[in-house]
């Protein structure tokens, strides 16, 4: 049916012209009007499947028109009259016709008419039906389902004539293998004639005698060959040869499987869409075709290859000789690096495609294909990018199972080198998807689409629930109340941090996401965080009592419009730290790189990929490091493998600190190194920071000349070099409203000097003690700060001008300073001998004190030239960022090991008594020291042990006394309780599949345990009823409390419930379920749906992703998909390095089950209900009650 119609002006006229002269049905009609009840009388033509009203009969200009073509008209009944008029008005209007023209478009009115005689409204019916089409349409339909049963007839005549033609042909060869049997025999009868007439002439004894020898020989011999065979089977030879034989067995399947995969992605998706292409008004062209499936259809070709190859070699069972096979495969597989290449690429092409509306239905109708059983074209895309991994793990089962002195040995294990090669090079390209794959999904979800997700350097952090608070003008604070629940339900938002942005979304009743209009995407780098309320703004003393100290400050100030403030507010304390540690690091980051942009391409003539690559350590291929080609989000090639030396040079390299590799590092420390080394390497950073950082990287970090480079450094013993003799610089910071504009300092170096001298001037107004505070306070334009030296021997040096005292609070995230302004006394310029100071030096001054005044007691002169001191305060806001990141989002790595939070307690105690301490850093060491040492203040949560306690003492309740409600809201509360005491560390290693696993891994062995009991006590309750009525109202009650779950979160609870109904001791019950209503099981088979496994747990993963916060997964899907990367790849590498890149994939998963940890659940605890949930008297064992379903409802005689 066609949807829409494009036509001109002129074109309507004219069709109007003839509707007027050889329309098939003319004449006058009442149209009912869009406001209630009014009828206007129109006249009416009607030409093939257009209808034209005009205004009148002699109008020449149509009013309007209607496309008939797939509508439908109908009788309508007389509408009800509701004003009493006279009697015979209120006949004639009964007498009228009406009738009424429904359109198949969405959201389209449907069109009311109504004429005077009935037998004239029945002819515009009829001309109306016949100019919809609607006998053509379904003529249509019908021939075209009678061509695709033809199609198939003919597709199953053809599979039938090419298996009989294979019959002939097998059929031929086996006659020709009789024809030479024959041939032999007839040869070995003749051989055999001779010997035969010899035995006639023998004696009969004899002839007895060696027929009892025989006989004896032989029944020896079988004996001798029984034994040694019995002996084989029991041989772990066998045992071996049998394990390898069935890993070949499991190969040919999972092989056959991938074909039909690669299969439905050319046939179901490539081969329409090029169809598509070509047609006349293409969805979508061939180039797009091209990068969206790149050489998927070569991948299937090969591969069909290679399974027919596999298929023959079944066929000689059970001599299984595959190396040959790989050793043709190998050089082919070289495809697979093309696809994995661009897989990112063909993602992103396909997103831009489904902004296409036509594509995306288009893409709907082939997706709809029971073929692809309810896969997206995403996942067949993403098939081939798994199946070397696959290769790699069979091969290492098959080399486990086969001897050393195996024919095939050698090649096997050459097969398997040449894979593991190819994989290290796909490798990262894997990684580095599955974050594009992350963005992809959010992007899709929110209804207005976001450009920003379409960027790949664009790393995602972090997603979670927050409210946002009203405010008014000035950013002050509205009077509400936290525990308000319209502030909760209406302030509640989706926020999600990315290394450059910050999306903050609500979130409609069908899941999809929908961006504010106002502050929806915020550019970090315009961005000021505030954690706390400074102690001089009255309203934000106001707002920390109110909110609990949980809210903080986002201060926006976009170059094209006015600032405005965000504020947000966290569920905990715990999941405020979290998110402010994170969103201050990104900013850090953004203004570390543009302020190291700055310096080093507008002035140096440097940039930034050049500082890099002067640095070989930063991307050059070492005997203890290896480089991926993918950037983090500091723009430096990722680590692929890295000895633990060299990670943990890169966390404490002073020139940047990636997010992504921060928070990595810290969730997967422990599976190479311990939390002693890190803390050693963070003290020793601090305490020596010129011999604990490569000389390269200083040198880099100065970018002063050669001459000047080695003479602080080359005597490591220097007394300079140890903190007790620092002297910081002066830095007098006014503050100003821009944090972008903070970046753009300018800096000039004096090519003729061995020593530069650096200007930052910026204009008298904003250097002012009396300029403005106000967040919406712009600077003028092109200002800079000036930085003048001044002799070292110069006596009676006058005093800078005084500084705005009013300074940024120290609980904002360090960021760059807005102006600064050094200047000689006296006006006079530099000379040769004054002090040098690098560009990177004046950034490095910047991002170590910016926002605060220095202390006093230092000469400022000294303090500008002193290069030691720079190095020292941003190595302290280094180890100061790793340890708040570290106590504030892992705090149980402090909880279980005491030795480990005291030596942080010291460490920070000891930051704290250095004189030369900035402000922002001492207020930075006191949150942190207040972090570690109290006692969680948040963690008022109940504990599974606690709530055993109070059980122990009340009497038990009876399943029927407790309300559906109850019960799923008190499985919640045990669900999540149990889930939020995982620590993440049980999650590497795949601690739960050891023989050890108890001990290595209690809380997710507890959690296992407590699935199972709940999944007993469900059917163990439904086998306690002796009646069917009862079982059917027990089955309909849990599917209720499941679905209860389910609108909760709660799809770990969804899933005990629904294993339970599903064992073969409930499920067997046929009577029970006959009498379950039919409603009842239509919501079964959706909450199945809901938590299927298939195509690992598919929609699970999309409803986690639609839903809020707190929710309860299934950890089995997260452990499943653990024990897949654990098996994959090694933690190290044969050289002894650490496999970086497993440790990112590892850190996603595990960050995503952290999030789901942080947000609890505001549920009231029962015991009443609890102590029956737990009680384990009420849970019957499997075997039991399968005996009970047997003697409930017994087998029928067959």
């Amino acid at each position: 049916m066609q949807k829409s119609v494009r036509y001109n002006e002129g074109h309507a006229l004219y069709l109007a012209f003839l509707a007027r002269k050889e329309g098939t049905k003319r004449g006058f009609l009442s149209k009912k009007a869009a406001e209630a009840s009014r009828w206007h009388e129109k006249w009416f033509a009607l030409y093939q499947n257009v209808l034209f009203y005009f205004e009148g009969e002699q109008s020449g200009r149509p009013a309007g028109m209607y496309l008939l073509e797939g509508c439908s008209c109908e009788r309508a009944p007389t509408p009800p009259r509701a004003g009493a008029g006279p009697c015979g008005a209120r006949d004639a209007l009964d007498k009228q016709y009406y009738f009424t023209v429904l359109f198949g478009h969405e959201g389209q009115k449907p069109l009311e008419l109504r004429c005077e005689e009935e037998q004239d409204g029945k002819a515009w019916m009829e001309a109306i039906h016949q100019a919809s089409y609607a006998d053509i349409l379904i003529e249509r339909e019908v021939l075209m389902q009678k061509y695709i049963h033809l199609v198939q007839i003919v597709e199953t005549e053809k599979i039938a004539a090419n298996q009989l033609r294979h019959q002939l042909e097998d059929q031929d060869t086996e006659i020709e293998r009789l024809k030479s049997e024959i041939i032999a025999l007839n040869k070995t009868k003749e051989r055999m004639r001779p010997y035969q007439s010899n035995q006639e002439d023998e004696d009969p004894d004899i002839k007895k005698i060696k027929k009892v020898q025989s006989f004896m020989r032989g029944w020896l011999c079988r004996r001798k060959w029984k034994t040694i065979v019995q002996d084989y089977i029991c041989s772990p030879h066998a045992e071996s040869m049998r394990k390898r034989n069935q890993i070949v067995f499991t190969m040919v399947e999972a092989e056959s499987e991938y074909v039909h995969q690669l299969y439905v992605l050319v046939n179901g998706f490539l081969r329409p869409l090029r169809m598509a292409a070509s047609s006349k008004k293409p969805p979508i062209s061939h180039d797009d075709v091209s990068s969206i499936f790149l050489n998927s259809e070569t991948i299937m070709f090969l591969h069909e290859i290679f399974h027919q190859g596999l298929k023959a070699r079944i066929a000689n069972w059970p001599t299984l000789i595959l190396a040959d096979l790989f050793d043709i495969l190998l050089p082919m597989l070289n495809i697979y690096q093309e696809f994995v290449r661009n897989h990112q690429y063909s993602l992103q092409v396909l997103a831009n495609c489904k902004q296409n509306r036509d594509f995306d239905k288009l893409l709907k109708q082939y997706e709809a294909n029971p073929a692809c059983e309810g896969r997206m074209l995403e996942t067949f895309l993403t098939y081939p990018m798994f199946q070397i991994p696959r290769y790699i793990i069979t091969l290492h089962e098959l080399l486990a199972h086969t001897p050393h002195e195996h024919v095939e040995r050698k090649s096997l294990e050459f097969a398997k080198s040449k894979l593991e090669e190819l994989s290290r090079i796909m490798h990262d390209e894997v990684s580095d998807t599955e974050n594009i794959r992350k963005n992809l999904a959010i992007e899709r979800m929110i209804v207005e689409g976001c450009d920003i997700l379409l960027d790949t350097s664009q790393t995602f952090i972090r997603q979670g629930s927050l409210i946002q608070v009203p405010s008014v003008e000035k950013g002050k604070l509205s009077k509400v109340r936290l525990g308000s629940l319209s502030l909760k339900k209406e302030g509640e938002r989706q926020c999600f941090l990315f290394t450059k942005h910050f999306l903050i979304c609500t979130r409609s009743s069908g899941g999809k996401l929908h961006l504010l209009k106002t502050g929806g995407v915020l550019s970090l780098i315009e961005c000021t965080l505030i954690e706390e309320p400074d102690a001089s703004d009255d309203d934000s003393k106001g707002s920390g009592q109110v909110f609990g100290h949980l809210d903080f400050k986002i201060v926006v100030e976009p170059p094209d419009a006015a600032p405005f403030t965000v504020v947000l507010l966290a569920p905990s304390r715990q999941e405020k730290a979290a998110w402010t540690s994170d969103i201050s690091q990104c900013v850090d980051n953004i203004r570390c790189n543009g302020l190291m942009t700055i310096v080093f391409e507008e002035n140096s003539k440097v940039t930034v990929p050049h500082m890099i690559k002067s640095d070989t350590r930063l991307h050059k291929d070492d005997t203890d490091i290896c480089f991926s080609k993918t950037l983090n989000s500091c723009k430096v090639p990722q680590i692929r493998y890295a000895s633990v030396e060299r990670l943990l040079e890169r966390l404490t390299d002073l020139r940047f600190l990636s997010i992504d590799f921060l928070n990595t590092f810290l969730h997967t420390y422990r599976i190479f190194t311990t939390a002693a080394v890190v803390l050693a390497k963070l003290s020793d950073v601090y305490k020596r920071p010129f011999t604990s950082i490569p000389v390269r990287s200083l040198e880099l970090f100065f970018a002063t000349s050669q001459n000047n480079r080695g003479e602080h450094l080359a005597d490591g013993k220097s007394p300079r070099l140890c903190r007790k003799f620092s002297s910081p610089p002066p830095l007098a910071v006014s503050r100003t409203s821009s944090p972008v504009r903070a970046r753009k300092l300018s800096l000039t170096s004096p090519l003729n000097s061995r020593i530069g001298a650096l200007d930052l001037s910026t204009s008298p107004a904003s250097s002012s003690p009396t300029a403005t505070h106000s967040p919406a306070a712009s600077p003028p334009p092109h200002t800079a700060a000036v930085l003048e030296s001044t002799p070292v021997d110069r006596a009676g040096v006058e005093s800078f001008p005084a500084a705005d005292t009013t300074e940024i609070s120290p609980c904002r995230s360090p960021s760059t300073p807005r102006h600064l302004r050094y200047r000689q006394p006296g006006g006079q310029t530099a000379d040769s001998s004054f002090c040098s100071v690098s560009p990177a030096s004046a950034f490095a001054i910047a991002t170590a004190a910016a926002g605060h005044g220095s202390p006093p007691g230092f000469n400022n002169t000294e303090r500008i030239c002193d290069k030691e001191f720079i190095i020292r305060r941003t190595a302290t806001n280094r180890v100061l960022n790793v340890l708040r990141h570290w106590v504030s989002k892992h705090a149980q790595d402090f909880e279980l090991n005491n030795e480990l939070k005291m030596n942080v307690l010291n460490l920070l105690e000891e930051v704290l008594r250095d004189p030369d301490l900035l402000p922002q850093e001492r207020k930075a060491t006191a949150n942190i020291l207040r972090a570690l040492s109290q006692d969680d203040q948040d963690d008022i949560h109940l504990k599974l042990e606690d709530i055993i306690q109070l059980t122990d003492c009340l009497k038990a309740e009876c399943f029927e006394t407790l309300s559906a409600m109850e019960l799923a809201e008190q499985i919640t509360l045990l669900d999540h309780i149990i889930f939020r005491s995982i620590p993440y560390e049980e999650f590497l290693g795949q601690g739960w599949m050891k023989l050890d696993k108890n001990e290595r891994t209690p809380y997710i062995m507890k959690t296992s345990q407590h699935f199972n009991d709940m999944s007993n006590l469900v059917a163990s309750q439904i086998m306690n009823y002796a009646d069917v009525s009862s079982r059917a109202n027990a089955i309909e009650k849990w599917v209720a409390v499941a679905d209860i779950c389910r609108c909760l979160h709660n799809y770990n609870g969804v899933l005990e419930i629904t294993s339970a109904l599903n064992r073969s001791a409930i499920y067997r019950l046929k009577k029970t379920w006959a009498k379950v209503s039919k409603q009842t099981k239509a919501l079964m088979d959706k909450l199945q749906k809901t938590v299927s496994s298939e195509g690992r747990f598919k929609n699970l993963r999309e409803t986690l992703k639609n839903c809020n916060p707190p929710t309860v997964p299934y950890l089995g899907m997260y452990l499943t998909d653990l024990a897949f990367i654990e098996e994959g790849t090694p933690n190290f590498t044969e050289e002894g390095l650490v496999n970086f890149s497993k440790m990112r994939m590892i850190s996603h998963i595990v960050r995503e089950i952290r999030q789901f940890q942080q947000t609890s659940y505001r549920i009231d605890h029962q015991p009443k209900v609890t102590q029956y949930l737990l009680d384990k008297a009420l849970i019957i064992d499997e075997d039991t009650l399968y005996e009970l379903s047997l003697k409930i409802e017994p087998r029928l005689p067959a």
